[in-house]
This record gives C-alpha cells, structure tokens and sequence, in this order.
C-alpha cells in the first residue's frame, strides 16, 4: 500500500491504494470502498456493465454516469477504454466499489482529452461493477455460444474453414467430463472426430495461444438427438475448454490462382464425396461449399479451364442439394438447384431434385411440375412419374383436409350465427314484455 498526499490549488487527494499493474509500476492504484460478493471476475471479452464517477486530482468532476442515469457497458481487454479501466475492472467482484487512481500512461496520456481532461492527468475513478457475462459469438447473437476468455492469444488471424489446428478440447456436462483429448484437424472435419459444430464455431474466433471456455446451447451442440458415445441426452447445454495450439489458415479464394482452385475444388469434391458416402452429409456439404466459394464469381476463363470450373460448380450445386435433401432441409436444397439450372436448364438430377425439396416443404403442386417436367424431357425416369403420382395424392389428401377443415368452420360459423339470432330474438321478445308491462301501467295510472 502506498499513501501520500498531492496538493493542487488549495485542493488535496489522498493517493492510495495497492498497484494493480502487471509491470507494477504505480500507474493504476485501487482501493476497495465496498467488498463484491462471490469469487468470480470478469475475464477477457466479458460484457461489463458499471457506474463511474470521474475526476482530477482537484476533485473537479469530468464525467459520471450516475449523472446521466445509465450504466456504463464495454468489453473487457479489448482495448474499448483507458488501459486503466481494462486492468482494474478485471480485479472486481459483483457489487464491488473501488477507486482507482490512474496515472497519465493509464489514461489519456500527455494529449489529454480536452477541453474536459488536460495534457499528463492523472485521474480518479470510483467504479461500482453490477454484473459481467460472457461474449456472445454466434453470427446471429442468439447467445448459443458464449466464450469466456481464461488466457488471451496472441496475434490478430484466427483459423478459417478448413484450416489446420492443434488444440486440447475438454467437454463437461452437468459437472461430467465426457471428451478430454489433444487433436490435429481440419476446420470442417469436425464431426469425424465427434465435436459437435459448437466447437468448430467457437475455434475460429479464437487466437493462437488462447485459452477459454465456452458455453454451447443444444442448437449448436448435439442436438435434440444427444450423443450415444459420451451419454449426452437430447437438449444438453455444454462447456467446454479449448486451447488453441496452433493453427495454419486454409488459403483464402483471393490467395489462389485460377490453377490452384480448380485443382483444390477437384480435392475437396472427392472428399465430400467420401463424406457423403459415410453418412456424413454436414461434413460433405463444407467441403461442396468450398468448391461454389472459389469458383462461383472466378472471372476471365476460357476454353478447357472455364468448361471444367463449370462441370465442377454444377456438381458442387447438385451435391450440395443431395446433402440438405438427406437432412430434410428443403430451402437451401431448393436454392442450390436453382443455381444448378442457371448452369444447365434442363438438367435431369437439377428438376428432379428440386421437385423433391418442393416435396419437402409441402409445396405439392409445384413439386409436381417439376417431376412432370423431368418426365417430359426423360421419358425414362420412372422415379419422376412415381413421384408425379405420390404429389397427387397429397394435393389430394390436402384438398379433403382442406374441404373439412373449411366445413367445420363453416359450421361453426353457422351455429355462431343461429346463436346470436336467437339471442337476438329473445332479447326483442323481452323487450317487447317489458313495453306491454309498462303501458299497461300507464293506462292503470290514467285511469
């Protein structure tokens, strides 16, 4: 603990307090004005919300948040606030209240931030901390994987699809660890392995040398099926703790020429090809994706090398149907046909395929059309003209469901009707009692 006293015109502040700094070098001092409670602290990318109050050494108030009446919010380490603040924060516990005194290199430095704080300040913060939680890292912050950084990584690149990593996976159910291993992989190959896509999602936001844990809803973990290997029930919320190793990024579209894409899509088609051979239909789709990835707007081909890039983009396509077709996903098997027809019009597996993500997602008549096209131009497809006949049927089916459907409401609002005729006239029938009663009344009266 340190303790002295700086006086600046009349006015005086007692520097106190225990050096948090790694360096310790004096340049953030804390002292705890109200014990947290728990044994908790925020960690690295935590969400922070607190109240501040600051000022100079003078005690001249330069901002507060308890003024404005709303709490303050900011990512921890992530460099979104004075260095100060990134280091102190981090040592508190809920519902602590602290002051920190932190010296210009911790703040604003010899520019200052004028006109509110001058050149070389040193500044005082009392901060109260209300709750902290972990970053949020799904594309749409649906709170299905949140990390929690242990230990900070180092540099600025993260693994990509399809790059190589080293990593140490723990998984932990319900206090349980059911996965404890060291592995060397390929972003995509994830499922081989049994990681769950939370995993693969969760390595590629982090850095080299980073350590941290993850939360993983089932959405992004095993599922409402579970996972029979590990005992993993439907619906399980898992944690897991990741160390990054190493990694070697996969080379991005713009860092092939046009020779090396057309050779990598060739690889990586045969490999989904295996992986949709062995059930692996996710897997097999990451890697058809791929191919539509680098090939999709390559530009200025011509000859044997524009022909080969577009045999590989419509087999990428019609692949990519068959897998989301094998996992009941019809919208995006419905899209990459499309894209498959804008590269061949009239191809056979194309309509055919179409027809049945149509099929899937209930849109009978147009799954018929595209069936009976397919009959058209390939009179011998006898699975089309099946296919034409089980439409049918559903549209069928779906005509007499819809007939009751409409029949019993019909009826009801027939009987809703009845009813509120003969509310009606009853009312008009009690209306009518009550009139005669009173000019009966009235007459008794006259007379």
């Amino acid at each position: 603990m340190t303790a002295e006293e700086l006086t600046n015109e009349g006015q005086s502040i007692a520097i106190e307090g225990e050096d948090i700094t790694p360096k310790k070098d004096g340049g953030v001092l804390k002292l705890i004005k109200k014990e947290g409670t728990g044994t908790e602290l925020p960690m690295t990318g935590d969400k922070v919300f607190v109240h501040y109050v600051g000022t100079l050494l003078d005690g001249t108030q330069f901002d507060s948040s308890r003024d404005r009446g709303e709490k303050f919010s900011f990512e921890l380490g992530k460099g979104q606030v004075i260095k100060a603040w990134d280091i102190g924060v981090a040592t508190m516990r809920i519902g602590e209240i602290c002051q920190l005194i932190c010296k210009p290199e911790y703040a604003y430095g010899a520019a200052g931030s004028p006109p509110k704080i001058p050149p070389n300040a040193t500044l005082v913060f009392q901060v109260e901390l209300f709750e902290f939680h972990g970053e949020d890292i799904t594309e749409d912050e649906d709170g299905g994987i949140i990390r929690r950084i242990v230990t900070k990584g180092e540099g600025y690149t993260k693994p990509n699809e399809g790059a190589s990593v080293e990593v140490c996976v723990e998984g932990v159910h319900e206090g349980r660890v059911f996965d404890q291993r060291e592995l060397k992989f390929e972003i995509g190959d994830g499922e081989s392995l049994n990681l769950p896509p939370g995993v693969e999602k969760a390595l590629q936001a982090m850095e080299q040398g980073e350590e941290a844990l993850f939360t993983i809803k089932p959405k992004y973990g095993y599922g409402s099926k579970g996972n029979v290997q590990f005992n993993i029930p439907g619906g399980a919320t898992l944690q897991y703790k990741l160390k990054l190793k190493a990694f070697e990024k996969a080379k991005e579209s713009w860092e092939m020429n046009t020779k090396e894409k057309l050779e990598q899509s060739s690889i990586v088609k045969e490999k989904g090809t295996q992986y949709f051979k062995d059930g692996k239909y996710r897997q097999a789709a990451v890697q058809y994706k791929k191919i539509v990835s680098w090939l999709e707007h390559e530009s200025g081909l011509e000859g044997e090398e524009q022909e080969k890039a577009r045999t590989l983009r419509l087999a990428a396509h019609l692949n990519l149907a068959m897998c989301y077709l094998k996992l009941q996903e019809g919208s995006p098997a419905y899209e990459n046909c499309n894209k498959a027809l804008e590269l061949d019009e009239n191809n056979e597996k194309a309509l055919f395929r179409r027809g049945e993500a149509l099929f899937v997602m209930k849109e009978f008549d147009r799954a018929r059309a595209d069936f009976q096209r397919v009959t058209q131009l390939y009179p011998a497809n006898k699975a089309a003209k099946s296919q034409v006949l089980l439409c049918q049927k559903h549209m069928k089916e779906q005509h007499e469901k819809d007939k009751r459907l409409y029949a019993n409401m019909f009826q009801k609002f027939a009987e809703r009707d009845a009813k509120r005729e003969a509310e009606q006239q009853k009312e008009k029938k009690e209306n009518g009692s009550e009139m005669e009663v009173e000019e009966n009344g009235a007459q008794e009266q006259t007379a």
